[in-house]
């Protein structure tokens, strides 16, 4: 363990940190919805009004091909009844590893109102049409992102970043309808959903979907 002064001052700054120092809304599991997707949806517009930063933000977890985990920040495109939906480049590092192993699991968390959605299930990709709608439904600067093309791949200096970036942005200005082949919109359809409704006496309660062989959903309440 380090004993170093700045290891020191991390620590105390961690554990002077405090989760939850606001009031936290109940939640009754047995009034739970039998379909985790109606509730999702009442949780995600609960969060947005009580103001949470980002909220449509999720993790994405993969493996790749020697079953490490990996794991990264991006946006919902959507949540329906097929499942949830997002997007990048089929041959970013998250794209290669879902053409590898093509399963997931998604993490959301409004600590506005102490409360986690986990999602895990197989990985399906989305028609080329919808992939192309998805892109062009982007900003200008979303757009541009997407059509540098190069996620994941190593860079070998800011200032090629920059000119990169720039010429992508007027690209998109100029060409809005600009098709980036490898852009990709990808479907986590639920095999498990679980819903944490954190508590400040840590009396958490944790509310777990699972899906049957029969296509509808078991319920079962967890220990935290």
């Amino acid at each position: 363990m380090s004993d170093t002064p700045g290891h020191h001052a991390f620590l105390s700054l961690l554990h002077a940190q405090r989760v939850w120092d606001t009031d936290l809304p109940g939640f009754d599991p047995a009034a739970a919805p039998p379909r985790p997707l109606p509730l999702f949806h009442a949780w995600f517009a609960d969060a947005v009004a009580a103001g949470q930063s980002e909220p449509h933000t999720m993790s994405l977890a993969t493996v790749d091909t020697a079953n490490r985990p990996d794991v990264r920040t991006l946006m919902l495109h959507d949540a329906d009844e097929r499942g949830w939906h997002f997007a990048t480049h089929a041959t970013s590092a998250k794209g290669r590893q879902l053409a590898a192993g093509p399963y997931a699991a998604l993490g959301f968390y409004w600590a506005a109102r102490g409360r986690q959605v986990r999602v895990r299930g197989p990985v399906t990709r989305c028609t080329p049409a919808e992939s192309s709608a998805d892109l062009h439904a982007r900003s200008t600067g979303a757009l541009a992102a997407a059509l540098t093309g190069s996620q994941s791949e190593t860079v070998g200096s800011v200032a090629e970043l920059h000119r990169a970036a720039d010429a992508a942005l007027e690209r998109a200005r100029e060409q809005p309808d600009a098709e980036a082949p490898t852009w990709t919109r990808y479907v986590v359809e639920p095999a498990e959903v679980e819903f944490f409704q954190g508590d400040a006496r840590r009396r958490h309660i944790r509310l777990r979907y699972r899906r049957t062989e029969a296509g509808d959903w078991a319920r079962d309440l967890l220990w935290p």
